[in-house]
């Protein structure tokens, strides 16, 4: 029993290692050698636990899916209107990426076709039914497809998990990811248009 205790903290060291590796460095920057290195182990107890990098990426890949699914449950549990439920999961997401390492490096994985499926598959599909719901209920404008509204909202947190990414770490943003996605919500939410220009139609006319 003790033995096994050891070898499960092991194991979610060197995952957390092994995430911050990938997170910073990416699938094809991080070696099994650097991270044997950083976590303070021999190349033989490493490969003991994971013989191989993919098996290393695997492991990172299901922990950051993991928290991942426990948000969407939460949120799904949740019983505030549907529309406010998508909102909320959204900003749990971004709370997710900017405080947990696992779940940035599940992005970037994702993002550099390391992963067995896309990372959005986790809880983009939460969001279309929620969307769904919100339409039946009556809160979504008549005028707002659902599926469009679905990519609104996945191009706010993958923008989120870009700005993320793209954010000096040794420089702390004055709002965190998930106030200013909050603040974007706002826009969304309420427009950007003066009703005198509610007449406004897309695509613009070209100059």
């Amino acid at each position: 029993m003790v033995r096994q205790k050891r070898a499960v903290r092991t194991r979610a060291a060197v995952v957390r290692t092994t995430a911050a590796e990938i997170d910073l460095k990416g699938y094809d920057g991080t070696s099994l050698s650097s991270v044997s290195k950083t976590a303070g182990m021999s190349m033989g107890a490493l490969t003991y636990h994971f013989p191989s990098k993919n098996d290393l990426a695997d492991a990172v890949w299901q922990a950051g899916q993991s928290l991942l699914a426990e948000a969407v449950d939460r949120v799904a549990a949740n019983p505030a209107p549907p529309l406010l439920r998508v909102i909320e999961l959204s900003l749990v997401i971004a709370d997710l990426m900017e405080n947990e390492t696992t779940v940035r490096a599940a992005v970037r994985l994702s993002w550099e076709a390391r992963s067995p499926y896309p990372w959005t598959d986790c809880w983009l599909p939460e969001v279309r039914r929620l969307l769904d719901e919100a339409h039946r209920m009556g809160q979504l404008d008549q005028d707002s497809p659902v599926e469009d509204l679905a990519v609104l909202v996945q191009h706010l947190v993958d923008g989120t998990a870009a700005c993320l990414r793209a954010r000096p770490g040794t420089q702390r943003e004055r709002l965190s990811a998930g106030a200013q996605l909050e603040r974007l919500w706002a826009l969304a939410l309420s427009g950007v248009a003066e009703t005198s220009t509610h007449g406004i139609t897309l695509p613009l006319p070209k100059p």
